[in-house]
């Protein structure tokens, strides 16, 4: 992961080590936000956002022990006021050619070989009936493979909230794929 001796590089305000920390924290940041939202430029917003709040308060973080959760929490709440502003927008619909292609990558396993077009469809269709909570814990705790602890850590949820949503996500999707 990240050395902790650049994260406290960067807490003392040294510019150059920062732009290394923003070179490794980038993967995962944008990881995080295209699979919350689905989309690659609202990712790539979310990414900017983000490294911009880490410099302005990476001076506040009280360990740099604690840096994964606190970048997660930054990641999520930016993910979280997209979620909102899409909110007033029109409801996405899966067209034709997007369910077939759920219903193949479903049947053969082969998620791996899709681009990452057909994996934001694939996303976008079986997470829009979800609540932003139930979706950021799918998305943590599937996709991103954080534990309970973590996820609890991140969004601040205690863990009985996290599996109800945990299980309501699962279900919500379980019963769109068997409507295939």
């Amino acid at each position: 992961m990240i050395d902790l001796s650049l994260i406290e590089e960067c807490r003392c305000g040294n510019l150059v080590r920062f732009r290394e920390l923003v070179r490794l924290t980038t993967p995962f940041v944008y990881s995080v936000a295209f699979r919350m939202l689905g989309d690659e430029e609202n990712a790539r917003d979310i990414v900017q956002d983000t490294m911009v709040i880490v410099w302005q308060k990476i001076n506040k973080l009280k360990s740099t022990e604690a840096y994964k959760t606190w970048i997660y929490r930054i990641v999520m709440n930016r993910c979280y006021d997209k979620l909102r502003q899409q909110k007033n927008s029109p409801e996405v619909r899966g067209d034709d050619k997007a369910w077939t292609l759920i219903a193949n990558s479903v049947s053969d396993r082969s998620v791996s070989q899709l681009e990452n077009d057909e994996i934001s469809a694939i996303i976008k269709i079986l997470t829009t009936r979800l609540s932003p909570k139930q979706k950021a814990v799918f998305v943590l705790s599937e996709l991103e493979e954080l534990s309970h602890d973590e996820i609890s850590e991140v969004t601040g949820m205690s863990k009985s909230s996290i599996k109800a949503n945990l299980f309501f996500a699962r279900k919500n999707i379980y019963e769109m794929i068997e409507k295939l």
